[in-house]
This record gives C-alpha cells, structure tokens and sequence, in this order.
C-alpha cells in the first residue's frame, strides 16, 4: 500500500509528509532514514523543496511481525484497505505475551493476512482484557492507526451485572488508582486518576441488569471497578466480584466475565464516512 499526494503549493517535503499526509512523526523518521520518501518517483530528503505538480509516493509497508501466523478461524465485522474490525471470543489474548507466543488474536489475524495476500500489520485501536469479549477495531498499517488516534472512537459495551443499578441512567464518576504492589488491580479511591463511565440500564431481572456502559475515560479496568463500586459486578468476574455475585454466576453457569465491547462509532480517517460497528456476541442470552 502507498500514499499519493499532488501538490498543489510549494514548500518542504516534510511540511507536506506532516500536514496533508498526516504522517506521525516517527513514522516520517523511520521513512527518511529508509529513503522510502518519493517526488516524482525520484527518493527524496525530507528538506526537499516542492513545487505545485509534484507527485509525492510514500509507500506504507509494514515489518513482518516476529511471532507466528496461525490458519485459525475469525469473525470480520468490517474490512475495507485501511481498516478490519473483528470479533473477540472469551479467553484470547489481544497479543502474544512472554508467556504466550501462540493462540492469540494477532496470531490468527496475522494468517488472515498471509492468506489473503495483505502486507499488513497488527495495530489494535481497541484493546480487551483476555475474558472480556466483542469488537475490536484493527488499523492495517502504522499511518492510519495514527490517524485513528486523533479521531474520537466512542465505544459500548454490554455488561450482566449482579443487581440494580440506582438510576435507569446516569454517570459513574469516581477515580480509579492501582492498589498496592504486588497487586496488579485497581480500587476506587480519592488520589486516583480521574474516570467517568456514562451507564443506561437496558433490561433488569430481579437478580441481575443488563446495562450499557460507555467509558469516557479509558483507565485500566474502569467499567470492572465502577460497576464494583456501586454494588453491581460484573457477573463471571473472580477479581472484583463478590462471594455473592460469584454464587449466582456460578449458578447460571458464567464461565467468564459477562462483559462484551458491543459497539465502536467514529469518523473513518481516510473517508470521513461515519462507522458504526456492531459485535456479533453479546451478554443478553444469559439472562
């Protein structure tokens, strides 16, 4: 894949490469020490003088990861050149680990990749804990995944969680800080980081809720602790659950936590074309 901009100005390549093409600076560095910055097909240096009608070429590709492909089935919600969104089972990791090379969402969209004939990569816009299941949205290359990371993803999950939340709607606002080491978790306490989670309440039992969660903030395991926090975790989730919600999981038999990233909105970064993803997964047939 390659980028193609006519000039219409004049002015340095690297004014260019940063405000029409939008190209992160790292990435612009990496492409100038590689000579991979093109004006009418002739390499350039990034204080190469350009006239309007000069035909700038950056061509996009991408480092062949150094863990495996793996042939392994995934679910494509979305897919255009620039962009894949996918849907997450429970119990997969985003990426390999030290302790887990193989088995991972990378592994399997890396042989999509090879299979389909794409130098792409794997940059993961959207990250989920390993039990938490539903989309994520995947930039194909290094360009585009910055592009995204100026353009406000709004993301919705669907949580079941033990009991009633207090108002069909409303806002948690309560900062979220990691307790003490060695614990990796995290407490609602006052020296914490400010987070904000906007809740709507979309169908109740009289043991349970499901509820739409929408993170404003995006703190390590925010929707996990402010469910918590108001007396409603998240059913299957051993960490911050309590022996009561445990129970009852256990008795509709939730083997992980009952939380699904449901949906992602935002401005497409190349088209400008308004994106509304939807997972194919969700909580509501525990109920």
């Amino acid at each position: 894949m390659e980028i193609t901009h006519i000039a219409k100005r004049s002015g340095r390549l690297s004014s260019f490469l940063k405000e029409e093409l939008q190209l992160s600076t790292a990435l612009m560095n990496k492409l100038k020490w590689q000579d991979k910055l093109f004006v009418n097909g002739t390499p350039r240096h990034a204080d190469f003088q350009i006239q309007p009608g000069d035909v700038i070429t950056v061509p996009l590709e991408e480092e062949t990861p150094q863990y495996p492909a793996e042939d392994a089935p995934i679910t494509i919600l979305y897919e255009d050149e620039h962009l894949l969104a996918v849907d997450k089972p429970a119990g997969m990791l985003i990426h390999p680990s030290r302790s887990q090379f193989t088995g991972t969402l990378a592994n399997r969209v890396l042989g999509y990749y090879q299979k389909t004939g794409q130098n792409c990569a794997f940059h993961p816009m959207t990250r989920l804990d390993r039990d938490t299941f539903g989309i994520v949205l995947l930039a194909k290359n290094a360009h585009i995944h910055t592009l995204l990371q100026q353009t406000d993803v709004q993301k919705t999950y669907h949580a079941l969680v033990f009991g009633h939340f207090p108002e069909k709607s409303g806002e948690i606002d309560a900062p979220i800080a990691r307790k003490p080491l060695p614990s990796l978790l995290r407490e609602v306490r006052e020296d914490g980081k400010p987070s904000l989670t906007r809740y709507q309440i979309l169908e109740q039992t009289e043991f349970c809720t499901r509820v739409a969660l929408q993170p404003i903030t995006g703190r390590t395991h925010q929707l996990r602790v402010h469910c918590a926090y108001l007396g409603c975790p998240i059913l299957g989730d051993p960490q911050y659950g309590t022996e009561e919600s445990l129970n009852f999981s256990k008795k509709i038999g939730a083997k992980t936590q009952l939380l699904c990233a449901k949906k992602v909105q935002f401005l497409h970064p190349k088209t400008g074309e308004n994106l509304c993803l939807e997972s194919q997964l969700d909580v509501k047939k525990t109920m």
